[in-house]
Protein backbone atom coordinates (compact mmCIF):
# COMPACT_ATOMS: atom_id res chain seq x y z
CA UNK A 1 0.00 0.00 0.00
CA UNK A 2 1.47 3.25 -0.70
CA UNK A 3 -1.07 5.34 1.00
CA UNK A 4 -2.04 5.12 4.70
CA UNK A 5 -4.47 7.45 5.63
CA UNK A 6 -6.69 8.36 9.21
CA UNK A 7 -9.56 10.71 9.54
CA UNK A 8 -11.11 12.06 12.39
CA UNK A 9 -14.91 13.79 12.52
CA UNK A 10 -16.85 15.03 15.65
CA UNK A 11 -20.28 13.22 16.10
CA UNK A 12 -22.32 15.82 15.15
CA UNK A 13 -19.51 18.10 12.99
CA UNK A 14 -20.05 18.16 9.02
CA UNK A 15 -16.49 18.25 8.81
CA UNK A 16 -13.64 15.02 8.65
CA UNK A 17 -10.20 15.95 9.38
CA UNK A 18 -7.95 13.47 7.30
CA UNK A 19 -4.26 13.09 8.59
CA UNK A 20 -0.62 11.05 7.44
CA UNK A 21 1.72 10.29 10.06
CA UNK A 22 -0.07 12.69 12.55
CA UNK A 23 0.22 15.58 10.14
CA UNK A 24 -3.02 17.00 9.38
CA UNK A 25 -3.39 16.29 5.30
CA UNK A 26 -6.60 17.53 4.52
CA UNK A 27 -10.23 17.02 4.90
CA UNK A 28 -13.80 16.94 3.60
CA UNK A 29 -16.83 19.64 4.83
CA UNK A 30 -20.54 19.87 3.94
CA UNK A 31 -21.84 23.28 3.45
CA UNK A 32 -24.84 23.76 5.76
CA UNK A 33 -28.05 23.24 3.90
CA UNK A 34 -26.58 22.89 0.36
CA UNK A 35 -25.48 19.81 -2.19
CA UNK A 36 -21.89 21.22 -2.29
CA UNK A 37 -19.53 19.81 -0.25
CA UNK A 38 -15.60 20.95 -0.07
CA UNK A 39 -12.66 18.85 0.20
CA UNK A 40 -8.93 18.41 -0.48
CA UNK A 41 -5.80 16.24 0.07
CA UNK A 42 -2.21 17.11 0.27
CA UNK A 43 -3.02 20.61 -1.60
CA UNK A 44 -5.59 19.38 -4.38
CA UNK A 45 -9.15 21.25 -3.89
CA UNK A 46 -11.82 19.80 -5.07
CA UNK A 47 -15.80 20.75 -4.84
CA UNK A 48 -18.29 18.10 -5.02
CA UNK A 49 -22.17 19.12 -6.43
CA UNK A 50 -25.00 16.87 -5.84
CA UNK A 51 -27.53 17.49 -8.23
CA UNK A 52 -31.57 15.72 -8.83
CA UNK A 53 -34.32 14.69 -7.04
CA UNK A 54 -34.79 10.63 -7.31
CA UNK A 55 -31.70 10.24 -9.64
CA UNK A 56 -28.83 11.76 -7.47
CA UNK A 57 -25.62 13.08 -9.29
CA UNK A 58 -23.00 14.47 -8.21
CA UNK A 59 -19.61 15.96 -10.12
CA UNK A 60 -16.75 16.92 -8.61
CA UNK A 61 -14.62 19.82 -9.84
CA UNK A 62 -11.05 21.18 -9.69
CA UNK A 63 -10.15 24.37 -8.57
CA UNK A 64 -10.62 25.89 -11.64
CA UNK A 65 -14.36 24.78 -11.57
CA UNK A 66 -13.14 22.05 -14.87
CA UNK A 67 -15.57 18.65 -14.04
CA UNK A 68 -12.69 15.75 -13.43
CA UNK A 69 -14.92 13.10 -11.81
CA UNK A 70 -18.29 11.92 -11.53
CA UNK A 71 -20.05 9.84 -9.22
CA UNK A 72 -23.53 7.85 -9.86
CA UNK A 73 -24.86 6.41 -7.05
CA UNK A 74 -26.45 2.82 -6.79
CA UNK A 75 -29.89 1.56 -5.37
CA UNK A 76 -30.82 0.91 -1.67
CA UNK A 77 -27.56 3.15 -0.71
CA UNK A 78 -24.93 0.10 -1.53
CA UNK A 79 -23.10 0.86 -4.26
CA UNK A 80 -21.86 3.91 -6.47
CA UNK A 81 -19.57 4.39 -9.40
CA UNK A 82 -17.07 6.96 -9.75
CA UNK A 83 -16.18 8.15 -13.44
CA UNK A 84 -12.55 9.83 -13.85
CA UNK A 85 -10.92 10.44 -16.91
CA UNK A 86 -12.61 7.70 -19.31
CA UNK A 87 -12.01 4.95 -15.85
CA UNK A 88 -15.02 3.78 -14.06
CA UNK A 89 -14.30 2.63 -10.37
CA UNK A 90 -16.65 0.71 -8.57
CA UNK A 91 -17.29 1.78 -4.63
CA UNK A 92 -19.50 -0.59 -2.24
CA UNK A 93 -19.79 -1.67 0.92
CA UNK A 94 -17.73 -4.43 2.32
CA UNK A 95 -19.67 -5.33 5.18
CA UNK A 96 -23.10 -5.58 6.85
CA UNK A 97 -22.57 -2.83 9.33
CA UNK A 98 -21.32 -0.12 6.63
CA UNK A 99 -18.03 -0.15 8.62
CA UNK A 100 -15.95 -1.28 5.87
CA UNK A 101 -16.34 -0.11 2.01
CA UNK A 102 -13.94 -0.11 -0.79
CA UNK A 103 -13.04 1.32 -4.57
CA UNK A 104 -11.49 -0.72 -6.92
CA UNK A 105 -11.58 -1.12 -10.85
CA UNK A 106 -10.19 -3.57 -13.25
CA UNK A 107 -7.05 -2.08 -13.58
CA UNK A 108 -6.06 -3.02 -9.89
CA UNK A 109 -6.71 0.02 -8.24
CA UNK A 110 -7.55 -0.68 -4.51
CA UNK A 111 -8.88 1.86 -2.18
CA UNK A 112 -9.77 0.28 1.19
CA UNK A 113 -11.96 2.50 3.88
CA UNK A 114 -12.99 1.40 7.74
CA UNK A 115 -14.73 3.32 9.91
CA UNK A 116 -17.34 4.45 12.46
CA UNK A 117 -19.30 7.87 12.60
CA UNK A 118 -15.85 9.53 14.20
CA UNK A 119 -13.13 8.47 12.63
CA UNK A 120 -11.68 5.85 10.31
CA UNK A 121 -8.82 4.66 8.11
CA UNK A 122 -7.32 4.56 4.26
CA UNK A 123 -5.28 2.51 3.03
CA UNK A 124 -4.92 2.83 -0.79
CA UNK A 125 -2.55 1.52 -3.83
CA UNK A 126 -2.73 4.64 -5.68
CA UNK A 127 -2.07 8.96 -4.55
CA UNK A 128 -5.31 9.75 -6.52
CA UNK A 129 -6.55 12.52 -4.29
CA UNK A 130 -10.19 12.75 -6.07
CA UNK A 131 -10.51 9.13 -5.64
CA UNK A 132 -9.83 8.91 -2.06
CA UNK A 133 -11.92 12.12 -1.32
CA UNK A 134 -14.58 10.49 -3.48
CA UNK A 135 -15.10 6.83 -1.30
CA UNK A 136 -15.34 9.11 1.92
CA UNK A 137 -17.61 11.56 0.50
CA UNK A 138 -20.06 8.65 -0.88
CA UNK A 139 -20.02 7.19 2.53
CA UNK A 140 -20.57 10.72 4.14
CA UNK A 141 -23.43 10.97 1.40
CA UNK A 142 -24.90 7.39 2.10
CA UNK A 143 -25.00 8.20 6.12
CA UNK A 144 -26.84 11.47 5.98
CA UNK A 145 -29.21 9.99 3.94
CA UNK A 146 -29.81 7.29 5.85
CA UNK A 147 -30.15 9.90 9.04
CA UNK A 148 -32.63 12.09 6.47
CA UNK A 149 -34.63 8.98 5.76
CA UNK A 150 -34.97 7.84 9.39
CA UNK A 151 -35.73 11.65 10.98
CA UNK A 152 -38.41 11.22 8.04
CA UNK A 153 -40.10 8.46 9.28
CA UNK A 154 -39.71 8.82 12.96
CA UNK A 155 -41.30 12.17 12.66
CA UNK A 156 -44.94 11.03 12.04
CA UNK A 157 -44.76 8.37 14.74
CA UNK A 158 -43.54 11.15 17.20
CA UNK A 159 -46.58 13.14 16.07
CA UNK A 160 -49.22 10.93 16.30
Amino acid sequence: MTLNLHWKKKFFSNQYRIFENGHEVGGLKDQPFSNTTTAGLKGQKYTFKTTGFFKRHTEVLDASNNVVAEIEYGNWMRTASISIKGYVYSWKYDNTWNTKWSIQNDKGTEIYYAGSSTKGEIKANVEDAVLVLAGLFITNYYWQTAVAVMIAIMIPIMVS
